[in-house]
């Protein structure tokens, strides 16, 4: 009795490289449907600033993994690979050829990778005093409790080092010693946008966040839920806010988001390349060269 392995389509990319739009042209030629693999997209009353897509877009192609959280209740990846991961196995139940998109690199691999992530959640007062000692101080302190992590962790790397050290601090383990993985049984076509004008994308999709209504999406959150809302910080609405409090211009603004965005997108594109080795498109056709791949990757 022969076994079928699941077929499971991935298109990876950094912000603003045209994954949304590649995505539905894809979609609607293979006539399947996008699950939306994005840490910032999962969010209710966010559609601006995570650029999520439109209700047109939507409409098009049926997403799946968007507005599933109120930006209060923030998702970790282990939550979010349970709730991804239950979805993803309807599609293939259902024999249809699950398709991921999106540019956050450790909540897909935390899929097609099968990572197991410590369930634990963001400590603010924690994190706070960590950041007040200084990177060099959680280094030294990482060294002394979790020496294999700083070894795949990049000294610069603040944000890492810190979520090591909570980890270590909540659950009296190191990192290194919880991480493990379970890849599902899936065949996986990985393919990767990387596009050459990145930098004209990023500046011209900011302005666009400030034209379309980010202010104004930004202090709807803050009626909504709080100016202390933690996921305010995201590139854009930390910028947005700033506009709100007089601190700095609209034009200050986007200058600070693009050059901010364009920091992420190097970090996403050195993951990308590090993590996840993609197959990547050609720029010069991408649906025709995204094709052709997907087929052979069917055959």
């Amino acid at each position: 009795m022969s076994s079928y392995t699941p077929h499971v389509i991935v298109l990876i990319g950094a912000t603003a490289s045209g994954k949304t739009e590649l995505a539905i042209e894809i979609a609607k030629y293979f006539k399947t449907r996008i699950h939306n693999i994005d840490s910032r997209q999962i969010y209710k009353s966010m559609d601006i600033g995570t650029a999520k897509p439109s209700i047109n877009q939507q409409e098009q192609i049926e997403h799946f993994l968007i507005d599933i959280a109120e930006p209060i209740n923030q998702i970790n990846v282990k939550q979010f690979q349970e709730i991804a991961k239950k979805s993803i196995d309807r599609e293939i139940n259902q024999n249809n050829l699950p398709f991921l998109v999106g540019g956050s690199g450790l909540y897909m691999n935390s899929l097609t990778k099968g990572f197991f992530v410590p369930d634990v959640p963001p400590q603010k007062n924690l994190r706070e005093q960590l950041e007040q000692l200084g990177q060099k101080g959680c280094w030294e302190l990482l060294k002394n409790c979790d020496p294999v992590s700083t070894k795949k962790i990049n000294f610069a790397d603040q944000i890492r080092t810190i979520r090591a050290l909570e980890v270590f601090y909540v659950t009296g383990q190191p990192l290194s010693t919880q991480k493990v993985q379970n890849p599902p049984d899936w065949r996986i076509l990985e393919l990767g946008l990387d596009r050459d004008n990145l930098k004209e994308r990023i500046l011209q999709r900011t302005k666009n966040m400030f034209v379309s209504g980010i202010i104004e999406e930004t202090k709807n959150l803050i009626v909504q839920y709080g100016c202390d809302l933690p996921i305010l910080e995201t590139i854009g609405y930390r910028e947005a806010k700033s506009v709100l409090n007089n601190q700095i211009t609209i034009d200050e603004a986007i200058e600070l988001t693009t050059k901010k965005t364009i920091q992420f997108a190097k970090r996403q594109k050195t993951w990308f390349r590090n993590k996840n080795n993609p197959i990547w498109l050609n720029n010069k056709n991408l649906l025709k060269d995204a094709i052709i791949k997907i087929e052979s990757f069917l055959d």
